[in-house]
């Protein structure tokens, strides 16, 4: 696709390719009014992904790096990766952005080195920073973090020319510590919810086949469980629902996709006290879908989970969502009733009740199904990409670029 004369030029810094940033960069560079370059700080290794906490070592079977301009800086970290600010320390930014003539650069958070090495280098180079963050004020700090936060944080967030939330909460955050209003964008956290839909379509006559691949019950409502066995995303919490709402005779199963340290807990608690739960182990990105076709609704029991794409995912296969009161995406995706239900954190009991009056009401499970289907639509990669779009006419204007070298 041909670029326009006055196509915005900007950079964007990440830390390492991400499954869930590749549809956007690809839709971005795509755009006719934009040029692009991604900088990577690391290449993760599969090791390194089963120590995130994904449980075992793999790389992703997707393609993560097409479709868009990139290059891996040199990490010059004594220990690269991830693990703290420090895992990604890349000095050869400052030059990129110096000589880059780029009117921007959009930065993926600012928890590491090389966000800060960026970061300043705009400011001293008269390039506008664009900040991206779903961080939010609902997820639990202690005491002396929120106080070095509430000192810290006010005093540069505001000087960003450009705060990129991805939802109504992380709007909060920038809110809260000193961005202006009219700073704020919404650039919202996406995945291709056209290829996924049709995805589970094509999947969708084989349903019967796949719930046999995993031993699933043809007749009991499947509620599904997806992401890393770890504390924060609490997956006894699902466990224990699935059994509660089995012991009150409806006619519900789990299917729980992932790894992690607290796998084998789970399985042995499942085991121990008859609980009707698959465990697939880890499924890497092209097999995921099956499993939300498999299904009927996604449970996702998070605490301090800053957004959550795995609803954004089951909503684009049409399954209805429940989420704790700590999923960053509840406020922007969960319509009570229509597109799944809110519980709060680490009610059982609470949860069990959801899922035992879906699985009751077959009905209101498919009229939800459609609902999420329709709202998931507004959180594409178009709608992300138009959101750079915008608030990149808003700081930039019609500007000459000069070469600071």
């Amino acid at each position: 696709m041909s670029r326009t004369a006055a196509a915005h030029r900007f950079a964007i810094l990440s830390t390492h390719p991400i499954q869930y940033h590749s549809g956007w960069f690809r839709g971005l560079a795509a755009h006719p009014d934009l040029q692009i370059h991604v900088y990577y700080c690391h290449r993760a290794t599969p090791a390194e992904q089963a120590s995130a906490g994904f449980g075992v070592a793999f790389d992703w079977d997707v393609p993560l790096l097409t479709g868009y301009p990139h290059s891996f800086l040199r990490n010059v970290a004594d220990r690269p990766g991830h693990g703290g600010f420090a895992g990604f320390d890349t000095p050869e930014i400052r030059n990129i952005i110096r000589c880059g003539q780029y009117e921007a650069v959009l930065i993926n958070g600012w928890h590491y080195k090389s966000a800060w090495q960026a970061i300043l280098t705009c400011w001293q180079s008269d390039v506008k920073v664009m900040v991206r963050g779903d961080s939010h004020l609902h997820t639990v700090r202690s005491l002396p973090l929120r106080l070095a936060k509430s000192l810290a944080y006010p005093r540069f967030i505001p000087r960003f020319d450009a705060c990129l939330a991805v939802g109504q909460w992380s709007r909060e955050y920038f809110l809260h510590y000193g961005a202006s209003p009219e700073r704020i964008f919404l650039v919202p956290h996406t995945v291709d919810v056209d290829s996924m839909g049709e995805d589970a379509n094509r999947l969708r006559p084989i349903r019967s086949e796949l719930r046999q691949r995993w031993v699933l019950d043809p007749n009991a409502t499947t509620f599904l469980f997806v992401g890393k066995f770890t504390e924060t995303k609490r997956p006894m919490d699902f466990v224990r629902a699935v059994r509660e709402a089995a012991s009150q005779k409806a006619e519900v199963q789990g299917l729980m996709v992932g790894d992690g340290p607290l796998r084998n807990t789970c399985e042995d608690f499942a085991h121990t006290h008859h609980v009707p739960i698959t465990f697939t182990g880890f499924l890497n990105q092209s097999q995921i879908v099956s499993t939300y076709v498999a299904a009927d609704a996604l449970v996702l029991p998070s605490a301090g989970e800053t957004w959550g794409l795995v609803v954004n995912e089951a909503m684009s296969c049409g399954l209805t969502c429940i989420v704790s009161d700590r999923v960053g995406c509840g406020p922007d995706l969960i319509e009570a009733g229509r597109t799944g239900a809110v519980f709060q954190l680490g009610d059982v009991d609470g949860l069990a009740a959801l899922m035992t009056g879906l699985a009751r009401d077959p009905s209101q499970l498919a009229f939800m199904s459609t609902q999420a289907r329709r709202k998931i639509q507004k959180h594409s990669i178009p709608a992300a990409v138009e959101g750079v779009l915008q608030s990149l006419h808003a700081i930039t204007g019609s500007r000459t670029l000069v070469c600071n070298c």
